[in-house]
């Protein structure tokens, strides 16, 4: 029998009761058909999390910042190859357990609308088309390329419209247009659809009146109407239970189960689906429909060749050896290094050389290892701080000498002096470690120093450690700043001479940045999302309209826009030219740009196509991005990058939702960063714009 026929087999020879256990995240055994157990719920963030050791990479905003989807399907082949090995190791040991199976939820391809919310950290930032081809990347790299065969099994979440509040999550009601939910909310959706990822996970929220795990709408007209998802959609976590006690739409669980499974949910995560079966003798649910879902479900574990013997799985030689290997820490390094931005570096005081002779190192995240490793994250044995990376580098190469203070807390103010420089200490440099870490912002429980269930209520560095920096240059010293975080923070730029964003960058986070403090590494990461200028910049937390959000719709100027990222060596653009004048649809047009490196030092620039409307609505993005290349370019090189531009990149969403290529005149500009006053004037290059006419 093929595969679908064996499926068929399998069901009709369970009762509704055996069936009705095989829809819940833990699905236990039925010896007398030989299915094993299995336990749906696994996390690879950024690494194999919460099933013991495993390669710890940066966190996923921070692999968006690294604009580069080829290191992405080598981050996420790795954390594949490290999840087959567990897997097959925990199957040897008979752990059937949570989180040791092969179905991961993740990646998180939601919009980073706000910078408040706390599982921002978990996304890819606030770009629908980065978004798209760092997820799809992703999930390639899961899932692997054999056609028969799952390596693993990819989950894209949450759908959809789902970016806080934490606090309302399970009662919030996301009111969008249709063309704010189909020209910003679904197409990362859409995209990792139409190119097979296997699962899919609902919202929390209500959107549009229903929860988005019953939502009619959202499942069948959508997801499996429109775009003919063939895959799973899981709920997300005691979601399903939120109908009736939370969002209020059911009056029991039994009708919650009934909705959810109606409208195309096919896994519980939680605990409600076993009322399926009082749903069934209610009439609220078919047995057909049952069938239908574990259909699906059954579906994906033969995939992963759950019901066959292990010689005919690829996978099944890969053992624990490959676990935080040498050559996978080396990639984590890698990650780490393509996504830390530059953001400020007067009179070019970085890199550092031998001259600095004594450095003072400050800072609560100096030393602290919860600011590598974000949130959904396993567990390595070598966390690199930022004090033992520079330590390192120090004890390798320089004759330097270094000194730590602490010099405020992490969470709150505290009134100590101790730390804060004198005229007469002997420091000729200071570095300065702040930010956030993961108690600070997350998901909602897990942020234990968030006053807002994991949020943030002001995107503004704390004023304990403001202040702290503030007398620090008071003392006239040189001061590199270095801020960790999953999200935009605000803060003022004259208290330090260079700024380092570091993300939460993984395991060997601390090598990364004293690689690239004393020149070792070029940074080229670029931010992902915008830095506003302030909180007072935000929009309503709970309002999902898209107006004012985002480097597409913001119109004040930001303090650091979309994109933007220095480098130790000098970029310019000279050209850009358009193969045709003119493009219709189903046509293309190719954008040849020419790249120097004009500075002194080899280094990679990533080159980012833009495209405006020049005659835009009023509720038209500003302008959008359409494709980026990471080049990597030589010292004193030109190079001409070729990107061929689809007619669907002009296209923009009306009101209906409807996808259009509407006629007239529209600019494509290349730029290192979103083509905004800020990026200018903190020294960006210089961004060169191309008319083009869209033939209707």
């Amino acid at each position: 029998m093929n595969r679908e026929e064996r499926i068929g087999d399998l069901i009709s020879k369970m009762t509704l009761e055996e069936k009705v256990s095989q829809l819940m995240y833990i699905s236990p055994a039925i010896p007398r058909l030989g299915i094993p157990e299995y336990n749906w719920w696994s996390e690879a963030l950024h690494g194999v999390a919460r099933a013991g050791l495993a390669t710890v990479f940066p966190q996923a905003i921070a692999l968006g910042a690294s604009f580069d989807e080829e290191l992405i399907r080598r981050v996420a082949t790795v954390i594949s190859d490290e999840a087959r090995a567990k897997y097959n190791e925990a199957i040897r040991q008979g752990n059937r357990g949570q989180y040791w199976g092969l179905t991961f939820w993740t990646p998180n391809i939601n919009i980073f609308r706000d910078p408040r919310w706390g599982r921002g950290q978990e996304t890819y930032g606030e770009d629908p088309y980065l978004t798209s081809r760092i997820g799809l990347a992703f999930v390639k790299g899961l899932q692997g390329d054999d056609p028969e065969h799952l390596k693993a099994a990819a989950c894209a979440k949450h759908y959809a419209v789902h970016s806080g509040p934490e606090k309302f999550r399970h009662t919030f009601d996301a009111m969008v247009s249709k063309k704010d939910l189909f020209e910003t909310y679904l197409p990362a959706f859409k995209v990792l659809v139409e190119n097979g990822v296997e699962s899919v996970m609902g919202a929390y929220n209500r959107t549009l009146g229903e929860p988005c795990n019953g939502s009619t709408y959202l499942l069948k007209d959508i997801l499996r109407g429109r775009w003919q998802f063939k895959g799973h959609v899981v709920s997300d976590c005691w979601a399903i239970q939120d109908f009736h006690q939370n969002h209020k739409v059911t009056l029991s669980p039994e009708e919650s189960a009934a909705k959810a499974l109606n409208a195309g949910c096919d896994l519980n995560c939680g605990c409600t689906y076993p009322m399926l079966t009082i749903s069934y003798k209610k009439g609220l649910v078919t047995e057909k429909a049952i069938d239908t879902a574990l259909t699906r479900l059954l579906r994906t574990r033969f995939k992963l060749g759950m019901f066959d013997p292990p010689e005919t799985d690829p996978y099944s030689k890969l053992g624990r050896e490959v676990i935080g290997s040498d050559e996978h820490r080396a990639l984590a390094l890698e990650a780490a290094e393509k996504s830390i931005v530059l953001l400020k570096n007067d009179k070019n005081i970085l890199p550092l050389d031998d001259s600095a002779k004594n450095i003072l190192l400050l800072g609560p995240g100096a030393a602290n290892i919860h600011t590598l490793i974000g949130n959904y994250y396993g567990i390595n044995p070598r966390l690199v701080t930022i004090l033992e990376g520079l330590g390192e580098k120090l004890r390798t190469k320089y004759a330097i000498n270094l000194e730590y203070r602490q010099s405020c807390l992490q969470y709150e103010e505290n009134h100590s002096q101790f730390g804060i420089l004198s005229p007469s200490d002997q420091a000729n440099m200071v570095i300065a470690v702040f930010g956030l870490d993961n108690a600070m912002e997350g998901e909602e429980g897990d942020a234990i120093a968030s006053d807002s269930n994991g949020d943030r209520d002001t995107i503004e560095l704390p004023p304990w450690q403001i202040d702290s920096l503030r007398k620090v240059r008071a003392a006239g010293k040189p001061v590199i700043l270095i801020l960790t975080g999953g999200s935009a923070v605000a803060f003022p730029e004259d208290v330090a001479d260079a700024i380092i964003f570091a993300w939460y960058p993984g395991e060997e986070g601390g090598t990364a940045v004293a690689n690239i403090i004393f020149g070792d590494t070029n940074p080229s990461g670029k931010l992902p999302v915008t830095f506003p200028a302030s909180t007072d910049q935000l929009p309503p937390y709970d309002d999902y309209a898209m107006k004012g959000r985002t480097y597409r719709y913001m119109e004040q100027k930001p303090q650091y826009p979309f994109g933007f990222g220095l480098s130790y060596t000098t970029f310019r653009i000279d050209s850009l030219e358009l193969s045709s004048p003119t493009i219709a649809a189903g046509g293309s047009v190719t954008a040849r740009v020419g790249l120097t490196n004009a500075g002194s030092r080899d280094g990679d620039e990533v080159l980012q196509l833009y495209i405006a409307r020049d005659k835009r609505g009023s509720d038209d993005p500003i302008t959008s991005l359409r494709a980026f290349r990471r080049v990597f370019v030589p010292a004193g090189k030109s190079l001409s990058v070729e990107v061929v531009l689809p007619a669907s990149a002009f296209e923009s969403v009306n009101t209906d939702g409807e996808q259009v290529l509407v006629s007239g005149s529209y600019t494509v500009t290349a730029a290192d960063a979103a083509p905004v006053p800020a990026a200018a004037e903190k020294g960006a290059v210089k961004p060169v714009s191309a008319k083009i006419e869209i033939k209707g």
